[in-house]
Parts: C-alpha cells; structure tokens; sequence
C-alpha cells in the first residue's frame, strides 16, 4: 500500500473519531459548545469578531461562537450525512441495477431510462431543486422531510442512484451471460440465490469504489447546498454554512474561513485518495468471472 493511501486511511480513521467524539473533544479541549455565543470576544465598539486567542484557539464568529469547537462539529454533521446518503445510494442504486441488469425486459428497460433521466439533470441543480421545495411551507411529503440532515440525505440520495445503477446494470448485464450464471439457471437454483451467492460478490469490489467516492462527493453536496441556504438548519454547525458566513468577512476575519475549508479539503482529499486506490486495485469484471469460474 502506497505511503499516499496510509496516511489518506489515518486521515479518514481521525475525521471518524472527531465526528464519533465531537462533544468530548470539545470538552476536553475546554472549548464552549458550538452555539455558546461569548460576546466577550467581540469587539465592545464595533461588535466585529475576534482572532485566534487563549480561549478561542481559531477565534471566534460574528456572533462570539467558537470556530474550533463549530468546525470539530462540522465533522459529525458532514458524516451524519455523507455516510447514510452513500450507504443509502449503494443500496437503492446497486437494487435498480441487478433488477434492471439481470431481469432485462420491460422492467430493465424502465430502469434504464429513468436513470437517463435523471442523470441528465445537473447533480447540483436537482439537489437544489428538491431541498428548495421542501424548504418552504410544510415540507414534502406530509411535512415528513424539512430543512435539516435528514432532507439533505434524501435529495443527495436523489441526485445520486442513477450513476450506480447504470454501472451496475451494465456489470450485471455482462455477468449473467457468464458460464457460472449460466450453469446455476440450468440446475434450477432461484434467481434471487443467483444474484446474491454469485452475481452480488462480483460486485463487491465496484461497490467498495462507489462508496469510497460517494462519501466525498456527499460532503461536498452538503456543504453547497448548505453554503446556498438551502442545507441543514442554520444553527447547525455545518462547515458549508461557516464557509459561507466567513466569505462575506474574509480577508478581515479570514479564521472563520480557513478552518472549516481546510477541514473540508483534508476530508475530500483523503477520500478521494482511498478512492483512487480502490478504483486502480479493482480487477475488471471479466477478470473477476474468470476467479469465480476457476474456483468452482
């Protein structure tokens, strides 16, 4: 394993355990909860916030709330809602694209072109879309789904299961002409034991990719639509919304900036590294048909 990947791994294990352990870091850092607002720290005459100090090691906001202690929460929010949206993704994805790749048909015809549709809309703008409508008034669905984490999962999960179920259709397409497959329908063994003795563990290693990549590309999401308004709460502490409240006071305030983008950057990076890793190690479908055939 490359030096790269190691460290994008240790990376990866930290950003977990900050998000795991958010309120007792905090506290043993001896750092104020993430909306204490210390308006000690703001200056008496103009109000404007204050730079890294003893008690503020990275200062604070425009509202005396600690950056340090809102950016180490930012770490939970962004995995509260990268690893569901990823996992969620995965399962709906990878479930449309074995039906679709394996029963063919009518049924593998529908999924295919609902997932044209959707993947040629903008990711952003879909998301944006979604999270917008379901922003105002009552909600969506009955009042169901309102601003908050679990909105954003959805329409992150929206915007996302289309290009995991046409790799996958296309990968399953492939397999089920395989002689392993082949061989299992002519014993008469049931389809659904097909898919998940044989068909589904071909697959564990483009699954492993996509959650790799998905997890980023969810954090990301998270901090856009949140930086548009149109993410989690406000009150939230989300590293898209301090990135978007410390632009309009950057470079005076530039603390308020840096520390949930550097953050952002670390998290995206080291994913996207372990990703790249995984996509590199994969072996192809035929490859892996060959490993099944031969172990039989």
């Amino acid at each position: 394993m490359k030096r790269s990947v190691r460290l994008a791994l240790g990376m990866i294990c930290l950003i977990l355990a900050v998000a795991i352990f958010a309120p007792l870091l905090v506290s043993v850092l001896g750092l104020p909860g993430p909306n204490f607002r210390d308006t000690s720290a703001l200056s008496p005459v103009f109000g404007t916030p204050a730079g890294p100090e003893a008690g503020h090691p990275l200062g604070v906001d425009g509202l005396g709330r600690d950056v340090l202690s809102r950016t180490i929460y930012g770490a939970r929010v962004a995995m509260l809602v990268a690893v569901p949206a990823a996992l969620l993704t995965i399962l709906i994805g990878a479930s449309l694209g074995l039906l679709a790749g394996f029963r063919g048909g009518t049924l593998g015809w529908i999924i295919s072109r609902l997932a044209e549709a959707f993947l040629i809309i903008p990711y952003l703008v879909l998301a944006a879309g979604i999270a917008s409508s379901c922003s105002v008034g009552q909600g969506c669905v009955g009042g169901a789904l309102k601003p908050g984490i679990p909105l954003v999962v959805v329409v992150i999960v929206a915007a996302s299961w289309p290009i995991v179920t046409w790799v996958v259709r296309s990968q399953v397409a492939t397999l089920r002409r395989a002689d392993f497959v082949q061989a299992a329908q002519a014993a008469g063994i049931p389809t659904r034991r097909i898919l998940v003795a044989d068909v589904l563990p071909n697959l564990s290693g483009t699954l492993a990719v996509f959650l790799a990549i998905l997890i980023p590309q969810a954090v990301m999401a998270e901090a856009a639509l949140t930086f548009l308004g149109v993410g989690v709460e406000t009150t939230t502490p989300s590293w898209g919304a301090m990135i978007s409240a410390g632009a309009a006071s950057f470079p005076d305030a530039w603390w308020y900036l840096v520390a949930p983008g550097v953050a952002l950057l670390i998290t995206v990076v080291s994913f996207t590294v372990v990703a790249d890793a995984l996509r590199t190690e994969e072996p192809t479908t035929e490859r892996r048909v060959r490993q099944v055939v031969l172990s039989r």
